[in-house]
């Protein structure tokens, strides 16, 4: 690890030393900070924003999509999502999904990117979409029921990812 921290300065002059790595790049001016999260916010939703709008009265306003293999469906998958492989969304898409209705992807979890290989494949075909943030690992780690061969399931939530004693987070 480096320790030699310094942030930029003006030209010409030596480099101030940074407190500490945090700050070694400074933060974003704040209005290309709420840019950048609006942005984010446009493309990616959270397993607790989409059980909680499943879970609602009525239609959603989205569809969920499963973008792994047959096996990983198998093995589990969010109740009303509809399995579409990441292979096979530009011959299967049309046939599956409304245009008109937004979609949000999701695959295994936070260290795989299926789920944005996915969103960008049906974004290409003209889909509004968005990424569930830590995928099917998420669904599972959180407490929300899922579906398997087998019939469905619900794991007790795992106190690192979702509260213990509240509704919801707070967040």
């Amino acid at each position: 690890m480096n320790n030699t921290n310094t942030q930029l300065s003006a030209p010409g002059s030596a480099p101030a030393p940074a407190p500490n790595a945090v700050l070694r790049v400074p933060p974003a001016a704040p209005a290309a900070a709420a840019a950048y999260f609006g942005a984010s916010l446009a493309f990616h939703a959270d397993v607790s924003d989409v059980a909680s709008a499943l879970a609602g009265d009525g239609d959603p306003g989205f569809v969920v999509i499963d973008t792994r293999s047959t096996a990983s469906w198998d093995q589990g998958h969010v109740p009303g999502a509809v399995h579409l492989p990441t292979a096979l969304i530009p011959e299967q898409a049309e046939a599956l999904l409304d245009k008109a209705v937004p979609v949000v992807t999701y695959c295994w979890g936070p260290g795989c990117n299926g789920a944005t290989r996915a969103a960008l494949a049906l974004a290409q075909l003209g889909y509004q979409v968005k990424e569930m943030l830590g995928g099917f690992e998420y669904w599972a780690r959180e407490g929300f029921e899922f579906e398997t061969w087998e019939g469905r399931e619900r794991r007790d939530a795992d106190p690192l990812t979702a509260p213990m004693d509240a509704g919801d987070c707070g967040c």
